[in-house]
């Protein structure tokens, strides 16, 4: 049950287009393997808005979630381009190499790149 309720959460929920803050999740559901997924939102003044949102979510369905870490993302939908950067005061910095993994899996024809310069 937790394996089913963990392979419907999305790997990647950001927004459509600007700068924004993200977080690394890793998602649990009792007996089940893992899962890191993305979330970024420019709604979230905090990084900590992100995870508890997320939480709140994952809860509804017998899911848990630790923060991984954070950083910004650039999302510029009319050049096709995502760069991922920065990192997150109160989690420290996610391993942006994961995250651009999960990112290119979303988004095949973009170019998407990370640097952990920038804030």
């Amino acid at each position: 049950m937790a394996g089913a309720a963990l392979s419907r959460v999305p790997a990647v929920q950001i927004d459509g287009d600007g700068v924004f803050k993200y977080v690394l999740l890793r998602v649990r559901g009792p007996g089940a393997p893992a899962k890191d997924v993305v979330r970024g939102h420019a709604w979230a003044e905090y990084h900590a808005d992100l995870l508890e949102r997320t939480a709140e979510e994952l809860a509804r369905h017998g899911l848990s979630c630790e923060c991984l870490g954070g950083g910004r993302l650039s999302h510029r939908p009319e050049e096709r381009k995502i760069h991922v950067y920065g990192y997150s005061v109160g989690f420290g910095r996610a391993d942006h190499a994961v995250t651009t993994e999960k990112l290119k899996a979303e988004y095949p024809d973009y170019e998407i790149t990370w640097a952990d310069e920038g804030y």
